[in-house]
């Protein structure tokens, strides 16, 4: 199979979604030098189930060998090649407040494949300051950055007020994928790609299954006491 086969392959969201997790547990193995890794092993790290695992796997092609597993390296790079990071992917971050500036100088991105190219901001009093390596840009400078046609995501870190205004400056650059850190729900057309992030909601959820459990031992220390 060639290797435009291999990224081609039809493969589905639930099990793109599982593969970064399997990608950084292969790094962990890797960096303590192990070679190879059983489906059983490699699902426990990642925190799903063996068959499962397996399945997700057989998306990309049959890589595992019986008796001895998987060979951490191989596969971790054929994962890395169906996400797509065996190549560099420019990231423009629009909003320099805190969250801006902190994903501007997370490390992990260089090494993940991802190369954060500009920041940007509308408000005169941050442009022109310095994020690690990278100066804080105008908006009007976006139209330069992106090159329609050529890959490249768009991070959005600006309050939820004006998230709908960067994300439509975005498209009509441009970008076809977008990441969404702002706490709204922003419209994008169908062709493009976007993702959402909201730390609130993960805590609201985690907040329903702490009080579902505080409840269950409510619940169970009522009944001893009856």
């Amino acid at each position: 199979m060639s290797v435009d086969e291999t990224v081609k392959r039809e493969i589905p969201d639930a099990t793109v979604a599982r593969l970064p997790g399997y990608l950084r547990a292969l790094g962990q193995l890797a960096a303590g030098d192990v070679l190879s890794v059983s489906s059983e092993e490699l699902a426990h790290s990642a925190g799903v189930s063996s068959a499962k695992l397996r399945k997700d796997l057989s998306h990309l092609g049959s890589y595992g060998v019986r008796g001895v597993g998987y060979d951490v390296a191989h596969l971790a790079y054929q994962i890395s090649r169906a996400l797509g990071l065996t190549h560099d992917w420019p990231v423009v971050i629009v909003g320099m407040g805190n969250l801006g500036r902190a994903l501007a100088s997370y490390g992990g991105f260089a090494t993940k494949g991802f190369q954060v190219v500009a920041l940007l901001d509308r408000d005169p009093a941050v442009v022109g300051q310095q994020v690690d390596d990278l100066a804080v840009q105008p908006m009007a400078a976006l139209e330069a950055l992106v090159t329609p046609g050529e890959a490249c995501i768009g991070v959005i870190a600006t309050p939820a007020s004006s998230a709908q205004d960067v994300a439509d400056r975005l498209v009509e650059a441009g970008v076809s994928s977008i990441l969404n850190f702002a706490a709204t729900v922003i419209q994008v057309p169908e062709e493009v790609h976007m993702r959402k992030v909201d730390l609130s909601t993960e805590l609201q959820i985690l907040a329903f299954h702490e009080q579902q459990r505080v409840g269950g031992q409510d619940d169970l220390l009522e009944g001893v006491g009856r």
